[in-house]
């Protein structure tokens, strides 16, 4: 990565982890533990036999408060290694996926202080290629941890999962094992550039990042730099970097399936948000805990990135484009001021009359030249709003879109992906607030629906395409471990990008959201 010569960073700082399978955890699908290990957990719901490996009546366990709820841990002390960990899945017979990738999430936290651990879950309704799958997801997003920049933490890293199902399973849960792993590896690594310091990864450090993964995973990439954003005529990216000492950035991405393995599929395009640290610009952010998180402000072309760099290992059958919008937000005597106007790149005026409402100024650009390059269908994802933090919460994003059959797509993505995604309402009789004297459009609303506001604004850059828009703004960071969320960067939308990627298909332009 370039580093200027103001940064104290070091030269062997990676703000990514590498791809390379050697320095991967090693998950084993097995019929019995591996020897060595540190810990064994067993999946139990609250009524039939134990495992024989249990040798605490259920009476003795209900004594210590364990119920086999949702969740719940238990260890029970061994005199030797490995030690045991009870964990509760409630009644076996309701397990869903989401709840089966949260019981192997409670049993990595339950057991992080092991390098070493293995699972048993028990005769579960799913198939085997989930179960593996699940298993293997909860247990690495659970474990994760971002130290790069701490040498002191106290985190153990895991090195080795065994999963111990039935001998006839075995392939099939190798099977899903093996995909969990790509989507944990890939999500992690959004979680990673997200939580990485912006002294640390700038614009140019991000793009240098993106060649480099690129190349490892079969990527097109194309940087461009200042002087080609000003060639393109890019008004929205420029102007939000006017104020800053870094450079701007457009990584556009561009994945191709292997014709010998797939017939073409379709053509789909993402657009991430890179906004590297936001102050707000001039309409500067107040002092406060949600300034201090602005370095996730990236985290829409974090989970970009992240999902591009596992569809060639997980055999996407579509072709993906993404176009991602890098650069800081800072104040200075250069900075965009209030009462600007913006050229948007096709040559849309925009008066901006909040600084800090930047993240959709970049963002226009990027969908319109999306756009040129006549895609199926567009899916932005963008730490937006905080209206949309403070109607959905840390656990819900909005999703609007022009396509109602693209954004129920969307949604079933998220589903599959335990992403959840809630529809706001393109409400039209909004439109006029984004009205301008002086240009075509502002990049602020009124007062209220600041989410559907910017979501109006953004929809006026993709024409007829079929476009859905992710507001990730709450779901970006987690404020404590919760289930496979790790504090910190959750990597929201990297899953869900996957998911829809892998199953995408046509929809017709013109078919309105309800």
């Amino acid at each position: 990565m370039s580093h200027g010569s103001h940064k104290l960073i070091p030269e062997s700082f990676s703000a990514a982890p590498s791809l390379d399978p050697g320095n991967a955890v090693g998950i084993l699908v097995v019929s019995d533990v591996s020897v060595g290990l540190d810990a064994v957990g067993f999946l139990v719901g609250p009524t039939g036999d134990l495992p024989d490996a249990v040798t605490v009546p259920r009476e003795a366990l209900a004594g210590l408060g364990f119920d086999a709820a949702p969740g719940q841990s238990l260890l029970v002390p061994q005199q030797t290694s490995p030690q045991l960990y009870l964990v509760g899945t409630g009644p076996i017979d309701e397990i869903t996926d989401a709840s089966l990738r949260d019981a192997a999430a409670a049993f990595a936290r339950a057991a992080h202080r092991h390098p070493r651990v293995g699972l048993h879950p028990g005769v579960v309704p799913l198939p085997p290629e989930r179960v593996g799958q699940l298993i293997t997801e909860g247990v690495l997003l659970a474990r994760y941890r971002y130290t790069a920049v701490k040498p002191s933490s106290s985190h153990v890293p895991l090195i080795s999962l065994d999963i111990v199902v039935a001998p006839e399973q075995a392939g099939a849960v190798a099977d899903g094992a093996h995909r969990g792993e790509i989507v944990a590896r890939a999500t992690n690594l959004a979680r990673d550039l997200a939580n990485t310091p912006p002294s640390h990864l700038t614009a140019t450090d991000f793009a240098d990042l993106a060649v480099r993964l690129g190349a490892d995973r079969d990527l097109e990439t194309t940087i461009f730099d200042k002087a080609q954003i000003i060639e393109l005529g890019c008004g929205g990216l420029l102007g939000v970097n006017a104020g800053s000492v870094e450079e701007p950035r457009i990584i556009k991405l561009v994945y191709r399936p292997d014709p010998a393995l797939t017939a073409a599929g379709a053509r789909l395009a993402f657009v991430g948000k890179g906004i590297m640290y936001d102050s707000g610009g001039i309409s500067l952010k107040p002092s406060d805990p949600m300034h201090l998180a602005m370095k996730m402000d990236m985290a829409g072309a974090a989970a970009v990135l992240g999902a591009l760099t596992a569809l060639k290992d997980l055999g996407c059958p579509n072709q993906v484009t993404a176009f991602l919008m890098c650069t800081d937000n800072m104040p200075s005597g250069s900075a965009m001021k209030l009462g600007d106007v913006l050229h948007i790149h096709g040559g849309t005026t925009v008066e901006v009359k909040n600084t800090d409402a930047e993240g959709r100024l970049v963002m226009s650009d990027a969908l319109v030249l999306a756009g040129e390059e006549g895609p199926d269908a567009i899916v932005d994802i963008a730490t937006l709003t905080g209206a949309a933090l403070m109607a959905l919460g840390q656990h819900t994003a909005a999703v609007f879109g022009t396509s109602q059959p693209l954004v129920d797509q969307a949604v079933a993505a998220g589903r599959e992906a335990d992403e959840s995604l809630w529809q706001l309402p393109l409400e039209k009789r909004y439109r006029p607030q984004l009205d301008s004297e002086v240009a075509d459009l502002s990049n602020m609303g009124g007062k209220y629906a600041g989410a559907t506001t910017a979501a109006l604004f953004l929809a006026e850059f993709v024409g007829d395409i079929p476009w859905a828009h992710l507001d990730i703004a709450g779901t970006m960071q987690a404020d404590k471990d919760e289930s496979w969320r790790s504090q910190g960067a959750t990597g929201f939308g990297t899953r869900l990008l996957l998911e829809l990627a892998l199953r995408f298909t046509p929809v017709e332009p013109g078919a309105p959201t309800t």
